[in-house]
């Protein structure tokens, strides 16, 4: 008889915890445990295995939590203390270096981390979890460590600005999987922790897929929507005679547009095109387009296409050729964006 090979994630938060941290330590702790509580509850759901290792780092890289059973898991509160500088790379090396040697016997198992950094690298050469390399050999071996690595791997790295997403770049982190946070206020954690959850949600939801690993853990382009997601995912298809297609010419409240191009507003019946940054909130629906047919897909997978989970989210649009997103808007007075489409269900 053979053995069930069921589902084990091994998921690892690695956390800046350099001085400059220091006014966010208790948001960071609050948003870890969200984090944890949340992978509990979905583990449960989608009867997956998850475990939890946490790394923090400034002058050193120390793990305080090692592959522990996610519905064991205690708060971070007594184990996070900022103070040091950044060792970012020697944190990248050593968290995946011993997480590369944990048990894969019987199973399936993936391995998702996220490295969570509000400033530059400064300190790795002179760390000893780094063997004292100097900064360029320091460079490529986080990037020949990421080039290297299995299909079975997710490495993806919150970074605070466009500098350290040009550097993140450097080290060779897949321009996908890498997120800008607002590292200035607790604000911006939360929505950090909100882009964590949501990148979570897409690689759980993958895992039942078959999907074992991403590099587009933070899109919504082409890397993360297309044929094969969207087949994968089990979309479906709506009949050509229960929508419509509106092009938007001008500014103007959703209600008044439909109206006037001659159709009954009905709430909750009209898409509007995903086109700048916006706020999720849990209930409402996603629709997906391919361009090149105008089909429409969508019902409850197509959220789950996007990693959004059942809480409120920002999402931002990605470059794709091929699909475009519309999301469900249950208020009449709604900018609509001139030069995108409406999508009206009958």
């Amino acid at each position: 008889m053979s053995a069930v090979q069921n589902y084990i994630n091994h998921v690892a938060l690695v956390l800046d915890a350099s001085s400059s941290m220091s006014h966010l330590s208790r948001k960071v702790v609050e948003v870890a445990d969200q984090q944890i509580a949340y992978l509990a509850r979905r583990s449960r759901e989608l009867d997956q295995e998850t475990r939890v290792t946490v790394y923090v780092f400034a002058d050193t890289v120390e793990c305080v939590i090692y592959d522990k059973d996610v519905l064991r898991m205690p708060s971070l509160k007594q184990l996070y203390r900022a103070g040091g500088m950044t060792a970012l790379l020697a944190a990248a090396l050593k968290s995946q270096r011993e997480l590369a040697q944990t048990a894969q016997l019987y199973g399936d198992h993936s391995f998702l981390t996220f490295i969570l950094t509000d400033g530059q690298e400064n300190a790795s050469h002179r760390c000893p979890d780094a063997s004292r390399r100097s900064p360029r050999e320091l460079v490529a071996a986080v990037a020949e460590m990421i080039d290297t690595q299995k299909d079975n791997w997710t490495l993806a790295v919150l970074v605070p600005d466009q500098m350290g997403k040009r550097e993140a770049t450097q080290y060779g982190f897949p321009k996908e999987n890498i997120a800008i946070w607002d590292a200035t206020s607790t604000q911006g954690l939360e929505e950090a922790g909100q882009v964590i959850q949501q990148a979570t949600e897409k690689f759980m939801v993958g895992r039942t897929q078959g999907i074992r690993g991403s590099r587009a853990v933070f899109s919504t382009g082409a890397e993360a929507v297309n044929k094969d997601t969207v087949a994968a995912a089990g979309l479906t298809p709506v009949e050509p005679s229960q929508y419509h297609l509106i092009p938007v010419t001008r500014a103007a409240a959703i209600r008044e547009w439909v109206t006037e191009s001659g159709h009954t507003y009905r709430t909750g019946g009209a898409f509007y095109q995903l086109s700048k940054l916006e706020k999720i909130q849990a209930q409402k629906q996603i629709a997906v387009l391919e361009k090149a047919t105008d089909r429409v897909f969508t019902g409850p997978e197509a959220r789950a296409l996007l990693g959004l989970p059942d809480v409120e989210v920002r999402i931002k649009p990605d470059h794709n050729d091929d699909y475009t997103i519309f999301v469900q808007s249950t208020s009449v007075n709604r900018k609509l964006v001139p030069n995108t489409r409406l999508l009206l269900m009958n």
